[in-house]
């Protein structure tokens, strides 16, 4: 962390969780991103509608910011071999979890569900002990 900026935290924060709101009164559905897209092509007609208009937004989320203020710098500081078995152990997780932190962290938590909060506490704990061991060279990257 190299800023420390409060007020865009917030902000992103309350429109995450007033989004995360709206899916549940409106639709009665959990803002669950992988599984949003993980069911994008097998759900009902009606169905993928919404889940189409929710990863068009996720997209086109960051266009519309950068018409206001230049987009953060990406660095990405490992192999392109590192990235693909990271992007796939992600993925085998987010199966395994039965979810995502969207889904079990914002969602999940703030329903007070107790599975969340566990598979939150799983994915915390994991991310920790794998920035630990790259950290200290246990692991190659």
């Amino acid at each position: 962390m190299t800023t420390f900026t409060p007020l865009p935290s917030l902000i992103g924060g309350l429109l995450i969780g007033f989004s995360t709101l709206l899916m549940i009164l409106w639709l009665g559905k959990i803002a669950g991103i992988s599984g949003i897209v993980g069911q994008l092509w097998s759900a009902a007609a009606g169905d993928r509608v919404w889940r189409l208009a929710f990863v068009s937004g996720l997209m086109l989320a960051p266009l519309l910011y950068a018409c206001w203020a230049p987009l953060p710098a990406v660095q990405i500081v490992t192999s392109t071999p590192g990235l693909v078995v990271a992007g796939l152990l992600v993925g085998f997780g987010t199966r395994l979890g039965s979810g995502c932190t969207s889904g079990h962290g914002v969602c999940g938590l703030s329903r007070l569900s107790l599975r969340s909060l566990v598979a939150t506490l799983t994915f915390m704990a994991t991310a920790i002990l794998v920035v630990w061991l790259l950290r200290h060279g246990l692991v190659a990257a």
